[in-house]
């Protein structure tokens, strides 16, 4: 039984500069009318001298079983791989044509250079570029603030107001009359691309309501009027900086006007839940960092509805905060508990992960008891007093949030204990419920607390009411006219979900306070609202131009906070059916879940300080959705960006990362050679700035390049360097078109069957590819698409194969199986794509100079029928662990392979509950490669390719649709094979029988040939898989637990905690406050009241 397999093989990195790759496509579907094994011509003529030598060679070996034991001759293992190996490797070689390529790199070679990358010069210009384009952004911003204030510095209020503006959702509404509807006039849309391609207004802006606030509230017609003033700045804006996107006012009453003008579209109830002041943009720029306590009632008299409005201003108060907030919250009735037992006397980050886990657990809450209050605020108290002692959380404004439906105790000596006379901690507090008996006191609360006291009776309530508190929280920053400039973490445009790649979603927001600068009401701090403009973090990534980064090169963005805002491994998005939603904690993913290897947080802790500096790490880089692994060196420079809180990081891999290679070629010669129909650019990468000027917006980057070069359009800006890149590689690799055309020409119809097309790629982003069959029979058509993002340049990352060719040795091919996807599914024909490294020295510098591929197809070689054809379909592309556990636990404990243990802190998991796994089994994605069991005819000879060095598990995972997916950390093995372990054999004993196997590697690929006896039952021997598992930490919600470790953080530069000025008697409810406490307390049977009178 002989099985070739391709482990993937991993070679050291090389001190070299990668220019390119090339590369073939093979698919080994079984074509019709396949013949057996040793009674004919293969079907792929191009392959089938190689099919035919090993067929034979397999056929006429006789391996008869000795008392359970097969003799394999290891020469003649040794003759089949080498003779396998030689002809492989001519076939591949004649259709990449990489022999040529490498002579005509080698022509030019003369004129070539090597330049080094200095990657702190790198990251600091990076830096600076983005430091100028947010900028931008921020001076666009400070205009709308401007003419906001003046706006309402000159508007007096009037009652009466009649004022028809365009509302987002009635526009374009007609009546039954064939009329406009009021507030819905005409309102002209047109598709814009700079806008998503959605249909939008560039002239004006549009306001939209949430459903609860009234559209002609005297408030909202009198502030939308006053805002009519920011139409001409949102359009002059835009003119100034065309790269701008959506520019936006969120008013403290509850309106939102957005520019360019939108049809906004209700959900399927007719309801807009969309609220400004959620948002998290506006809640940040309204308000300086916070830590909040908050101290919910669960006695008996709040069952019923009154706790389910309690569980919903929970809710709506945790909406309100953000990353920059800390939070906790505790519940009380006769004794008090911790909602979450982990975060027991302290305070959390309040970031969306743990916003979410705050809201699973008050959703089970449950009341009883007798409510005592005073318990409660003291735990309240001393956490926050603890907190502000170790110089931890916000170190800013400290509140806490009572919720309860009335207090009957003697609190005051707690306020005089912990809080009075300093009032440094605000008591914020929330009737729940109709009854009124104890709203004095709860106001008393908060008035003396320097809080806010609102009623909140109904669901519908809450809203508006939570809101107060901010406002409050904002004074002492209106007052002084404190005009923060805020930006946001990482968030996805809801707009955009189902629209657009996960790439294009993300954004950060600007966002700047608008106050009232008039004097009669300086004392009161009256926010007018907030305005605000989306970056969006596509558009900032790419002022780190792919090219200059190499073929493992990468930037990333991360905040003050330590979380990720841009990183080519953060996942946020994750598949439930078929159906993409975004995970719980996508914007709260932390630089050391993505950069793990940083142990220590070196890393994270220099970039967090907004240091500038360098370090490097050996780190393990797991490819193609964690298939497949590789060891590399990486150098990662970094700094922070000035007046922001980000810090950008840039990574260069020891080698060939750290090199380009430049040449000089005149814009005559290189215009020729681009204008091939074969050849593209990375669509994804800017060579010209084509998204400023509207005339430019609809040209590719080729056709702009091609503009820019003959000087048709002067206005054009291109990359300079990189046009030079482009037009050395388009120039050294035009001959390619006529070879690959010859072979084609030549090619006899089996032969063509036999490879479907060839392809190089360059480090400039340039690919080539010719067809060697009909574009309707190509086996992978999604191939060298935008669909197939992992065949491409992205700005993410260079392509799978060339990835994996530009760590292999120099002059070997690297064989990769993919599956054709297709309406057939499974069924569809694997297809085989093989690339190897042209590489180009200068000065004993060495670059990677092309990259060039061909892709194989309806590959039988020597296709055989019966029960060998359904052996090889249902073990393509699986692991040999899986198939042969005994030979690959044989194999690891010779050290042919060794095991290493990779992580996923970003995975979605099953609960606890379930007792499967949370992960799927590994695929091992060159397994069937060759499927040399087509080569033979029945047993008990079979073969089945596998690719080297590592089988390694696929991060990816399979539910049930009706299994709720949470965030958790997996940890799943990688098997890597050892290269200096080029051919082994052995013996395995299972029990009665033994087992005799041998490897061969097979030269110039990362291929290996085993050869074993499949008449021993090895079956005592679990099968090895390489399933991905959740860990399992020592306490049941350690995950959790482990969001209590305070990690560092850089906290914003403003606080605005208090004013002398502000007017604290301003605390909500109409009660006279100046009652004395004694005066406001119930007797003390109050408290034996039946708790059905409470209710």
């Amino acid at each position: 039984e002989a099985a070739l397999f391709s482990p993937s093989l991993h070679a050291e990195p090389s001190e070299d500069t990668m220019r390119g790759l090339l590369g073939f496509h093979l698919d080994t579907s079984t074509p019709h009318g396949g013949r057996p094994c040793c009674q004919g011509p293969a079907a792929c003529v191009s392959l089938q001298k190689t099919a035919v030598i090993l067929c034979l060679l397999l056929c006429s070996t006789s391996l008869s079983p000795t008392r359970g034991q097969t003799k394999i001759p290891l020469e003649t293992v040794k003759l089949w791989a080498d003779t396998f190996g030689r002809d492989l490797y001519n076939t591949v070689t004649k259709y990449s044509g990489s022999l040529l390529l490498q002579k005509k790199y080698k022509d030019v070679e003369p004129s070539l250079n090597i330049m080094e990358v200095d990657g702190l010069e790198l990251v600091k210009k990076f830096s600076e570029d983005m430091e100028a384009m947010l900028r931008r952004k921020v001076e666009a911003v400070k205009n709308l603030v401007e003419a906001a204030e003046e706006a309402d510095l000159n508007h007096e209020f009037n009652e009466s107001l009649v004022f028809n503006y365009y509302n987002s959702v009635l526009i374009n509404e007609k009546d039954e009359n064939g009329d406009y509807v009021e507030l819905g006039a005409e309102f002209v849309l047109e598709s814009n691309a700079h806008f998503s391609n959605l249909m939008v207004n560039t002239s004006i802006s549009s306001v939209q309501l949430p459903t609860n606030v009234y559209n002609k509230d005297p408030d909202i017609l009198n502030g939308v009027y006053m805002s009519e003033a920011l139409n001409p700045v949102f359009v002059e804006n835009f003119q100034r900086d065309p790269t701008l996107t959506w520019q936006y006012f969120g008013s403290s009453t509850g309106f939102f006007r957005i520019y360019p003008g939108i049809k906004w579209t209700p959900d399927e109830n007719g309801v807009i839940a969309f609220d400004c002041r959620n948002r998290g943009w506006y809640i940040q720029a309204a308000t300086s960092p916070k830590d909040i306590v908050i101290v919910v009632d669960t006695s008996g008299s709040m069952k019923g509805l009154r706790m389910t409005i309690a569980k919903h201003t929970i809710s709506t108060i945790l909406d309100t905060l953000g990353e920059n907030d800390f939070v906790n919250i505790i519940a009380y009735s006769d004794y008090i508990h911790y909602v979450e037992p982990c975060f027991k006397g302290t305070l959390v980050q309040a970031d969306r992960d743990n916003r979410e886990h705050f809201k699973q657990l008050v959703d089970e809450l449950m009341v009883k008891g007798v409510g005592i209050v005073n318990p409660a605020l003291t735990e309240a108290f001393q956490i926050l007093k603890q907190f502000q002692e170790a110089r931890q959380g916000s170190l800013c404004n400290q509140a806490i949030m009572l919720i309860t439906d009335g207090a009957v105790e003697d609190y005051k000596p707690v306020f005089e204990k912990y809080n009075w006379p300093d009032r440094k901690i605000r008591v914020f507090t929330y009737l729940i419920g109709r009854e009124v008996t104890f709203a004095d006191r709860m106001k008393w609360i908060a008035c003396n607390n320097k809080g806010y006291y609102t009623q909140i009776s109904t669901l519908a309530d809450a809203q508006e009411n939570v809101m107060e508190y901010l406002h409050v929280l904002s004074r002492p920053m209106v007052i002084n006219h404190d005009h923060d400039i805020t930006w946001t973490e990482a968030y996805m445009d809801s707009k955009l979900l189902t629209s657009q790649a996960q790439n294009l979603m993300l954004l950060t927001t600007v966002a700047m306070p608008v106050f009232s600068k008039k004097n009669e009401t300086r004392s009161h701090g009256i926010l007018l609202g907030v305005v605000g403009s989306d970056v969006a973090l596509r558009e900032l990534m790419k002022l780190a131009p792919r090219y200059k980064l190499g073929v493992h090169g990468y930037a990333f963005l991360n905040t003050n906070n330590g979380y990720i805002l841009s990183h080519p491994d953060l996942r946020p998005l994750y598949r439930e059916g078929k159906k993409l939603k975004p995970k719980p904690n996508y914007n709260s993913v932390d630089l050391s879940e993505v950069e793990w290897e940083d142990q220590a947080e070196t890393l994270r802790t220099a970039m967090i300080n907004g240091e500038t500096g360098s370090l490097s790490m050996d780190v393990k880089v797991p490819l193609d959705k964690g298939k497949r692994v590789l060891f590399l060196t990486n150098d990662y420079f970094f700094t922070d960006i000035s007046d922001t809180p980000f810090s950008l990081g840039v990574v260069l891999s020891r080698g060939h990362g750290e090199y380009i290679l430049l040449g000089n070629t005149s814009a005559e010669d290189g215009l020729h050679d681009l204008l091939h129909p074969d050849l593209t650019l990375a669509s994804d990468w800017i060579y010209c700035i084509t998204d400023i000027d509207p005339d430019h917006r609809k040209l590719g980057q080729l056709e702009a390049m091609v503009r820019f070069l003959t000087g048709q359009d002067p206005d054009l800006e291109c990359d300079e360097e990189l046009v030079r890149e482009v037009l050395l590689d388009a120039v050294v690799t035009a001959p390619m078109e006529a070879y690959w055309t010859a072979l084609a020409l030549n090619a006899s119809d089996e032969s063509k069957q036999a490879v479907d097309m060839a392809f190089l790629g360059t480090r400039a982003g340039l690919l080539r590819s010719s067809l060697f069959v009909g574009s309707e029979k190509v086996s992978d058509k999604k191939f060298l698409t935008p669909e197939d993002e992992d065949s491409v340049f992205t700005m993410d990352h260079f392509p799978l194969w060339y990835r994996q060719a530009a760590e292999q040795p120099a002059g070997s091919f690297v064989f990769n199986l993919r599956s054709a996807e297709g309406p057939e599914g499974p069924s569809q024909p694997m297809v085989v794509t093989a690339s190897t490294a042209v590489a180009v020295t200068v000065d004993k510098k060495t670059a990677i100079a092309a990259g060039r591929s061909c892709t194989l197809c309806h590959c039988g070689w020597g296709v055989v029928r019966g029960p060998c054809l359904r052996l090889a379909r249902a073990t393509m592309g699986r692991f040999l662990g899986e198939l042969d556990g005994a030979l690959m636990t044989q194999l690891l404990s010779m050290g042919v392979f060794s095991q290493v243990t990779m992580y996923d802190y970003q995975a979605m998991c099953k609960p606890s509950g379930h007792h499967h796994s949370a992960a799927r089994s590994l695929v091992s994605p060159l397994s069937a490669l060759l499927t040399a069991t087509r080569w033979l005819d029945g047993p008990p000879n079979w073969v089945v390719p596998f690719p080297h060095p590592c089988f390694c598990p696929s991060a990816a995972h399979k539910h049930k649709k009706q299994d709720a997916l949470q965030p958790c950390d997996t940890e799943y093995p990688v098997f890597v094979h050892q290269t200096a372990v080029q051919e082994t054999n052995g013996i395995i004993e299972c029990g009665t029988c033994q087992k005799m196997f041998v490897m061969q590697q097979i030269p110039s690929s990362n291929l290996l040939l085993l050869v074993t006896d499949p008449t021993c039952d090895c079956s005592i021997f679990p099968p090895v898989l390489q399933e991905a598992t959740e860990v399992k930490y020592i306490l049941p919600t350690s995950r959790i637990c482990r969001m209590r470790s305070q990690k560092l953080r850089r906290r914003p530069d403003s606080c605005h905690a208090f004013h002398p000025e502000e007017n604290a008697q301003e605390c909500g409810g109409t009660a006279d406050t100046s009652a004395s406490l004694p005066m406001l307390l119930l007797p003390l049977c109050a408290w034996v009241l039946p708790l059905q009178l409470l209710q």
